[in-house]
């Protein structure tokens, strides 16, 4: 379609005063508002004023300016319907052959933290996208450009062929509903969200594409990876990578796993996860000494594993990590000593993450063939947690110290799960078994004589007593696990016959 008439009004003004130009050489006529149509006069681009062609002033403070049958019978004329010509005609309205908008900066608006209600509403554009919809209904008809990005491309095909060709205009037409789609989801949740609706009646989301990803969870599938807007700066998808190859489908996935373990702990951790299970957990007085018991905790499982650290990575944790073949280590920061010592080996991975960040409460999604599953995030801990002793023997200080550190890492393993932990640091680990006291056979012959005096931790209680009874002859000394089975009396009873301490905490920890 040949352009004779443009209307441009951005709020991004990057490229538009060099676009405008070139239109004009072009003999392109440019109808703009506003700030868009001051920034081209300044710049010396010839401009006619909206309010010149609508024949109404700017009203209600530039509420209502391009929200007139001028503009829009301009963009909605069929050009090829002699009934839509002819009423063009009658009411002396002329077609407008592109349009270049860009909306009010809503998500950087609410982006900002001392934002008000009143300032939000005012940055939610009219206008803008109706003027953006009619010309994209009209694609066959009209160019509509949203993304400077797209700038270059009208312009080369106008200089070549005179006109912007029907394939172009239909992915610029494609565009423009993903970005008002994307516009108004973000408004539509900051708007339930401020009426304190949390599952309302239709739920739409956006997302931005981050990367392309060489391949999903296998070679033969494709994939990509999409960032939430405004997202949890405390998160894999907001993390910056210092040094490695690009990320995979599954390092991001388990770079997640890792990231959401590590966050359970204030005192020095180390993390390590395959295939989103931790094989490794370590805390102690100093970082390197977290990381080398979650080494110590599965040496064979953490080669080509994710490591996730609450601490920087100084030198000495680094020459430990040098050691082994490692996939991805993230931490806060990475001090000079640490980054010269990793960066020697060119694929590893180094990312850092804001940990000082608020770690926002968002909703937690999961696909399912034709549809969506939404729930809140497991936040639980045992701070919230009523601890209950049911067992004629309390647990000692050091099992207490064990207890919590394996039910930390529990909420965390594939279900059914058990952790056994001892001294800082796990030491056997079943994960997603189709029973318990499988998950407790896998972890118990993981942690050998270690297991003596050793913590279990279950992420739901044992609906009879035989996992008490296989960790009593593993040596296990503490439990820790919900409770609520109706068979709870067998379980407590086990355990007083072993002289076990068993705690519950009234909540499970499930994990799908």
């Amino acid at each position: 379609m040949n352009v004779k008439r443009a209307l441009l009004s951005v709020s991004n003004k990057e490229g538009i005063v060099s676009f405008a130009k070139q239109l004009a050489e072009l003999g392109v006529e440019i109808i703009s508002t506003g700030g868009t149509k001051k920034t081209l006069e300044q710049e010396g681009v010839p401009v006619i004023s909206i309010s010149d062609v609508t024949g109404f002033p700017e009203i209600l403070a530039g509420r209502v300016k391009t929200l007139h049958p001028m503009i829009h019978g301009g963009l909605l004329a069929i050009r090829d319907d002699e009934d839509h010509l002819q009423q063009l005609n009658e009411h002396q309205i002329q077609p407008i052959d592109l349009v270049v908008v860009n909306l009010y900066p809503f998500q950087q608006t609410i982006a900002k933290q001392d934002v008000t209600f009143a300032e939000a509403i005012e940055n939610i554009d009219i206008g803008g996208p109706t003027m953006l919809r009619a010309a994209a209904k009209n694609h066959q008809y009209v160019t509509v450009v949203v993304d400077p990005a797209d700038y270059e491309t009208v312009l080369q095909e106008l200089r070549e062929n005179g006109a912007v060709s029907k394939a172009t205009n239909l992915k610029l037409a494609a565009k423009v509903f993903r970005h008002t789609a994307a516009y108004d989801a973000m408004i539509a949740e900051y708007l339930t969200n401020t009426a304190g609706e949390s599952y309302p009646e239709t739920l739409t989301v956006t997302f931005t594409k981050k990367q392309d990803l060489r391949y999903g969870e296998n070679p033969h599938q494709s994939a990509a990876f999409y960032q939430k807007p405004l997202g949890s700066s405390f998160s894999i998808a907001a993390a910056k990578q210092l040094h490695g190859k690009e990320l995979s489908y599954n390092n991001i996935n388990d770079a997640n796993a890792a990231l959401q373990i590590v966050k359970e702990f204030t005192e020095p951790a180390a993390v390590a996860v395959k295939h989103m299970n931790p094989c490794g957990v370590g805390v102690g007085g100093t970082i390197f000494e977290a990381f080398a018991r979650a080494y110590e905790a599965d040496p064979t499982s953490i080669f080509g594993g994710i490591i996730a650290l609450n601490r920087e990575v100084d030198r000495d944790t680094a020459l430990k990590m040098h050691e082994i073949f490692l996939e991805i280590v993230i931490a806060p920061s990475f001090s000079e000593d640490a980054l010269a010592i990793l960066t020697q080996k060119k694929n590893i991975r180094l990312l850092t993450v804001d940990f000082v960040a608020e770690q926002k409460n968002e909703p937690m999604f999961v696909s399912v063939k034709g549809g969506l599953l939404v729930q809140e995030e497991d936040r639980y801990t045992l701070d919230d947690a009523e601890l209950k002793v049911v067992t004629k023997r309390e647990p000692t200080e050091k099992e207490w110290e064990d207890l919590k550190l394996a039910w930390k890492v529990v909420k965390h393993v594939k279900s059914n799960a058990i952790v056994l932990a001892k001294d800082g640091m796990t030491i056997g680990v079943g994960a997603g078994q189709m029973n318990r006291v499988g998950a407790a056979k896998i972890a118990i012959e993981q942690a050998g004589e270690k297991a003596q005096g050793a913590a279990l931790a279950s992420d739901a209680f044992f609906p009879m007593n035989d996992t008490v009874e296989a960790a009593a002859k593993a040596g296990v000394t503490a439990i820790i696990q919900p409770g609520g089975s109706i068979r709870d009396e067998d379980s407590i009873q086990k355990a007083d016959e072993y002289g076990i301490a068993m705690v519950f905490t009234g909540v499970r920890h499930f994990k799908h």
